[in-house]
């Protein structure tokens, strides 16, 4: 059966554009096709433009309102002016090529027909991919990425405060271990998250910018006399925002956008260590999850209220760390001066900053939902009083008894059950002062949750 469908987020083949596309909308004039077009766009004018103010002889200096008409074409760039290059391109089979007819096309309307050669001058098509891609990476992060992140971090902060003080059995390889503080677990997550995001943000989004082969080969023999090493720096780094990197081959090298993805994997694999422990807690009923009436758990079993959000922050992650993984390892990687399988990879680097999105909200919106269900905290230290033992035995160390932790091993694994009264009884045997037993007596799984 053939179907002919028109592109909906209900007919999309990816999920990105599909089902969670209310999650990624913002991103889509980063990472789209639509995107890519006007970010060549956006470089190539400011080139052209910059190009006039080098002083060459056979093209005059923009005067401002010629430089404000010429960025109206990437500032009020539509889908309509993405259509007609994307016809272009039918024809030329070639999308850089078709940008630079667009422009042309554009400069009879503006009074600059004369100076249409100088548009994507001595360029080749990487100097305005390799350019584009991480313009719009940049823009994409600053805008639709950083603040929902900053606001994860913030909202772990603030629920690692407000539980500061709530004692917590901690487990270690799954038992019972000297107790903790849910604020300080949670805090945990905060910090190392905050510590990659600014690894992250130290990584520099780099462009390359040379000619053919990375060399101002085209420039350079036009116009022998001019630095274009300093123009190339200064149009890159001052003008587009980027890092330049140099030397390079004709294409860039991509060794900062590999530890871009590198990082985002490594902020990925926090998160899902994050969202696997939420996930138990709630599991253990630590946390109870807030009822909407109107959803369904499972179909089958009507008293579920299933931590789907935890999950499906988990399940997006895991997409973000096989994708990362792929372009950091990738990307780096070209035969000899340029091969075009960095070409359809690059089409991609915004898969995984979506589905980072996507994660981020899920996880947002599952901690909103969780309640502390203390009760079920405190009868789990109630049920594991034996967790004190590291604390009696240390003190016992302190005051030379002798073999204390063998004294308190015997006792821990041969009793059946170990509460507080079999935690007194033992106390009470022991050849110390009173004022020791006192001490000991003072300790339980509530307080004994160090600093």
């Amino acid at each position: 059966m053939h179907i002919i469908m028109e592109l909906t987020p209900l007919t999309a083949i990816s999920p990105v554009d599909g089902r969670y596309r209310r999650a990624t909308e913002s991103l889509a004039p980063y990472f789209s096709e639509f995107g890519l077009i006007r970010y060549r766009v956006w470089v190539e004018v400011e080139y052209f433009i910059s190009l006039s103010l080098q002083g060459l002889p056979q093209f005059p200096p923009l005067d401002e309102n010629q430089q404000a008409n010429m960025r109206s074409l990437y500032l009020d760039f539509d889908e309509k002016a993405a259509q007609k290059i994307k016809a272009t391109e039918a024809v030329t089979n070639h999308d850089v090529k078709a940008v630079e007819y667009f422009l042309k096309d554009a400069l009879p309307a503006l009074g600059l027909a004369d100076y249409a050669e100088f548009v994507h001058f001595g360029l080749t098509s990487q100097d305005i991919n390799n350019t584009a891609i991480p313009l719009s990476m940049a823009e994409g992060m600053k805008r639709g990425v950083w603040p929902a992140l900053e606001a994860l971090a913030d909202h772990l902060h603030q629920l690692a405060d407000t539980w500061k003080e709530i004692p917590m059995l901690a487990r270690t390889h799954g038992q019972p271990a000297s107790p903790t503080r849910l604020g300080k677990e949670l805090k945990v997550f905060e910090v190392r998250l905050r510590e990659q995001m600014k690894v992250l943000q130290s990584v520099p989004f780099a462009a390359k910018f040379g000619g053919a082969t990375g060399n101002f080969n085209a420039h350079t023999v036009a116009y022998p006399s001019h630095d274009w090493h300093a123009f190339g720096k200064h149009f890159v780094e001052e003008i587009l925002g980027l890092k330049r990197s140099h030397p390079t081959t004709q294409i860039e090298h991509y060794d900062h956008m590999a530890a871009f993805f590198d990082g985002l994997k490594r902020i990925s694999i926090i998160l899902i260590d994050l969202a696997r422990d939420i996930w138990q807690y709630i599991a253990m009923n630590y946390f109870k999850q807030k009822i909407n009436p109107n959803e369904v758990g499972s179909s089958a079993m009507p008293h579920k209220v299933n931590p789907i959000d935890f999950e499906n922050a988990e399940g997006n992650l895991g997409i973000v760390v096989a994708l990362s993984e792929h372009l950091a390892a990738k990307l780096p990687i070209s035969r000899l001066q340029r091969d075009l399988t960095d070409s359809t990879v690059l089409r991609n680097v915004g898969m995984p900053i979506c589905h980072f999105l996507i994660a981020i909200k899920s996880l947002e919106k599952g901690l909103h939902k969780i309640q502390l269900n203390q009760p079920a905290i405190h009868a789990d230290l109630e049920a594991n009083w034996a967790v004190v033992a590291e604390a009696i035995q240390t003190i016992l160390r302190r005051e030379s008894y002798p073999k204390p932790y063998e004294a308190l091993k015997a006792l821990t694994r041969t009793s059946t059950h170990i509460d507080e009264k079999a935690i007194a009884d033992f106390i009470e045997t022991l050849d110390v002062t009173e004022a020791v037993k006192a001490e000991l007596r003072g300790i339980t799984p509530f307080n004994y949750t160090g600093i």
